[in-house]
């Protein structure tokens, strides 16, 4: 079949139509692969975001546990003495009180200068230690083990036993230390701890 040119006259329209709806669609496909392309982007900026968000949440979840975990710390530390200026006297009067309680023939003691045991790793709190040379006249062994377990209970300071030494004493006559059969000596340390911003 051969084409006249009263054919082309009444395909041309038709052509034209066809080759100008190829370019309208080819134009709608540029354009939705250009929206398409914009809401990628707009989706992945909303995911990073979220990710920060999150991430932050987490964050902020973490230093509340340890806010809190701190703060029971503190409030533990506070019942129990520990924190502020060591507090000799009310340590020697305990000492003395359970020595009295406990019947125990004799007893000396002498602390040390108190010294800082900061070592850089915590900003926030400051310990320091007083050590303390104790020397007890006993009945038997059990003395020192209830002396010992009713000052780390008592004392308002951390009591860290170091070492002791029981040794039988010599036979004595007079007053109720005659009656000590063993005599004890204890190295230990008093530690009590302040907030950083309070360091001497």
């Amino acid at each position: 079949m051969t084409l006249t040119s009263r054919d082309l006259q009444k395909l041309g329209l038709p052509l034209f139509a066809a080759l100008a709806m190829t370019v309208v669609a080819g134009l709608l496909v540029w354009g939705s692969q250009i929206e398409a392309g914009k809401a990628e982007h707009e989706r992945n900026v909303a995911t990073t975001a979220k990710n920060q968000i999150e991430q932050r949440l987490r964050q902020v979840r973490t230093e509340e546990q340890e806010i809190r975990e701190r703060t029971q710390l503190l409030k533990q530390l506070q019942n129990s003495g520990i924190t502020g200026e060591e507090k000799r006297l009310d340590w020697m009067e305990m000492l003395r009180d359970t020595q009295r309680e406990l019947r125990l023939p004799g007893m000396n003691y002498e602390f040390g200068a108190q010294t800082s045991l900061d070592n850089g790793n915590d900003a926030t709190y400051a310990w320091f230690t007083s050590p303390m040379r104790l020397q007890l006249r006993l009945l038997h062994e059990e003395d020192l083990l209830n002396f010992l377990a009713r000052v780390q209970k008592n004392a308002k300071a951390l009591v860290i036993v170091r070492s002791c030494k029981l040794a039988p004493l010599p036979r004595q006559v007079d007053g109720r230390e005659g009656l000590a059969q063993l005599g004890a000596e204890c190295e230990m340390q008093w530690l009590t701890v302040r907030p950083a911003n309070q360091k001497k």
